[in-house]
Parts: C-alpha cells; structure tokens; sequence
C-alpha cells in the first residue's frame, strides 16, 4: 500500500471512529430503522404538523429508568456532572445547567449553547472512549455520563469515585426521553417541559414549511469524511431525522457500521441529491471533503454540487450534537440553507 493510500485509510479509520463515537447508538441493521421516525416526507408533514400538546415536567426523582431500559439510582441530586458525550452538555445547558467538565468545547462555545461562558469549563483530556479518568476525579463529580458502547469500558475506574451514566440514542425521541430522565434527577422539571415545547414546535414547524415550501420533494443528503465519505442513512440517528423534512433516499447498506454507510461517488450521483450538507474530518492537516473532491468529475455531475446547494456544516453540532437543542439548530440551519 502506498504511503498516501495509508493516510487515506487512517482518515477513513478516524472519520468513522468519530461518526461511531457520535452515533455509536445507530442501528445498522436494514430492518431497524426507528419506528418512531415515519418516513415519507410529504405524508409524514400531513400527518404530524399539527400543533404538539404541551410537555409535562418531570417529577423530581432520584431514581430514573432511561430509554434504553436501565435504571439508574442515585443517594443524591447531582450538581457535578462530568460529560463525555455531546448529549450530555446539550441536556445541562437545556435544563439552564452547566457542565462541570466537557470533552466537546467547541459544541459548549457555540453562541446558541453557551458561547463565551463555554471557554470556561474544564477539558477533560485524552481521546474519545480513552478519556483521562484521573482529570475526570480531579473534578469530583457527582455524576458521570457517557455514550453507551464507548464509555462502559471506563466504569471501573469511574465508578471508584462517581457513578457512571451511559446514554444511547437511538432517535430523537430518545434524546427527548434522556431530557426527561436528567431533569428528574437534577430536579429541572420545569426547564425540561419548556424545551420540550420548544423542539416539539420546531419539528412542527419544520414539518408545515417542508411541505410549503416543496422540500419534503427536494433529495438531501448529509455525509461526512476526510479523504473518503460515508452517507448518513435512515438508520442513522440524523439520516433518519432529516428524512422527516426532505425526500432522504439513502438506506442502509448493511453489514457493520464501516459497509452500511459506505457510499461510493457514483453511487452517491446515482440518486442525484439537490442539497448536501458536509461534516468534514480534517484529521491530520486533511483538506474538507468538498476540496478533496471538487475536481472529482463524477463529484461535479452530481446536481447539489452542479448548483452550489453544498454546504460544509460544524461536525462538533452535526455529528456530536444528539439533544434536543442541536437537532433544532440542525433542523434551522438545514431548512435554511436548502430554502436559500
């Protein structure tokens, strides 16, 4: 193998690892696709735009059983958390909370999270899945949480000082059902049901200016990369969500998780998306995918990079953001950019 074609495998290897780290809750199972989320675009905004019931708070509790069937007790409200995932920091700064240490800075910095106030809370270092426990002690926390299938592999030596929480979305409505869970625990209730009613209506919306606007018939697309791409399919956690906005034809290939969103170029242009939206991976000084590919003659014929409808979006929001605030803004900035 040559040395460039090494350096396109570790790119590979690394954009995968982060998609896996964000989405390490997608199902890759052709069959699985979350029953929550209907497809059909038009259809589906026919049937769902109404306006949504108003949330319920959260009854205080210390005691949770979370989405994906585990429970977790704890012997106190917890006011030091410690987030390794995305989800987590997205639920504090939902529930008017902060984090009392982060692994994603650059999603907490974001003006529509914390902005300035973000710089201020300690990194944890190390990578992700191999975090420094000892910074993570350091921080005295009452309450740890992580992604499930990355994280257990620290709950020895986590669980030495703090509990472990480990979360796995599978669907929005799960990121909506972990909302729930943490705000009983940190007794935020009331915060929880305002953010609710917030995403519930941004879907809403979402859904009647889809169909107003004739976008549940536009073909998007999100993908993601370095010197190579992979598709966000309907078994992923944001293909399936942004299959309720636009026509999303991208299923999955099956296989595991490196087969079942591996999209060739030909492929890709085979379905002719109209709009796509880029998490590049710039992984050792790599360039974004739209520059590695814009001389790429099968790129070019694709009609979303024909008509300059491709967008490079922020992966700290598009592929680690899995709460309910960053699928909103995925949700503005996608609608947005496909109206412009």
């Amino acid at each position: 193998m040559t040395r460039a074609g090494m350096v396109a495998r570790r790119g590979v290897a690394a954009a995968l690892l982060v998609m896996l780290a964000a989405c390490g809750q997608q199902n890759t199972s052709p069959a699985a696709a979350p029953a929550s989320l209907p497809t059909g675009g038009a259809a589906t905004a026919t049937q769902t735009a109404a306006t949504p019931a108003a949330a319920t708070p959260a009854a205080a509790s210390l005691s949770v059983t979370d989405p994906a069937g585990k429970k977790l007790t704890l012997d106190e409200v917890p006011e030091r958390i410690v987030c390794l995932t995305g989800i987590c920091d997205d639920m504090l700064v939902e529930l008017g909370l902060t984090p009392t240490a982060t692994t994603t800075p650059k999603l907490l910095t974001r003006p529509d999270y914390l902005g300035a106030a973000g710089a201020g809370i300690p990194v944890i270092p190390g990578t992700f899945g191999g975090e420094d426990v000892a910074a993570i002690a350091k921080a005295e926390p009452d309450l740890v949480i992580g992604l499930a299938g990355v994280h257990d592999q620290l709950r020895a030596a986590v669980e030495k000082f703090a509990p472990l929480w480990v979360v796995k979305v599978k669907n929005h409505e799960d990121s909506i059902a972990y909302l729930r869970a943490l705000a009983a625990l940190t007794g935020r209730g009331q915060q929880q049901a305002q953010a609710e009613d917030r995403f519930r209506g941004k879907i809403a919306q979402g859904l009647a200016v889809s169909r107003e606007k004739g976008l549940d018939r536009v073909t998007a697309l999100a993908m993601y990369g370095s010197s190579s791409v992979g598709v966000n399919t309907t078994d992923d956690v944001l293909g399936a969500f942004l299959d309720q906005f636009f026509a999303y034809p991208w299923p999955s290939k099956g296989g595991g998780f490196e087969t079942a969103q591996a999209y060739s170029i030909e492929e890709i242009l085979a379905r002719a998306p109209q709009v796509i939206f880029v998490q590049s991976f710039a992984f050792g000084g790599a360039k974004p995918v739209t520059e590695t590919y814009r001389d790429n003659p099968v790129w070019k014929r694709i009609p979303a990079v024909a008509a300059g409808k491709v967008f490079e979006v922020q992966p700290e929001l598009w592929a680690s953001g899995r709460g309910t605030r960053a699928f909103g803004i995925i949700l503005d900035e996608a609608m947005a950019k496909a109206s412009g």
